[in-house]
């Protein structure tokens, strides 16, 4: 890596990157396919697996269900989360697709 360039990424999924700097998805996305595979993550999990901190993985989270695209149901002590599937993309270039096209196509 060009030591001029800093990766504003860390943690294991930074190692993996190929290109310094920048991903094809944001981090509301990683959060949402993590949670579309593994619905009971923990925050903590969730965090190191994405590479933000536990904070920033909280807000996204809480993006997440205000927007309708994430459903949080306490089981016990802890939280299990299900994505909701027919949630449309944000973006006008992609507003024509869902969440479940996202996922499907992913995984």
């Amino acid at each position: 890596m060009n030591p001029a360039i800093k990766s504003t990424n860390t943690g294991p999924a930074a190692d993996e990157q190929t290109s310094p700097g920048w991903t094809f998805l944001t981090n509301h996305g990683h959060v949402l396919l993590c949670l579309a595979a593994e619905g009971d993550l923990t925050i903590r999990q969730l965090a190191h697996r994405v590479g933000i901190t536990e904070r920033a993985t909280q807000s996204i989270i809480s993006d997440l269900i205000d927007g309708g695209y994430l459903t949080r149901t306490r089981v016990g002590r802890r939280n299990t989360y299900t994505v909701n599937p027919n949630g449309p993309l944000r973006h006008p270039l992609e507003a024509h697709h869902n969440v479940g096209t996202l996922i499907h196509a992913l995984r």
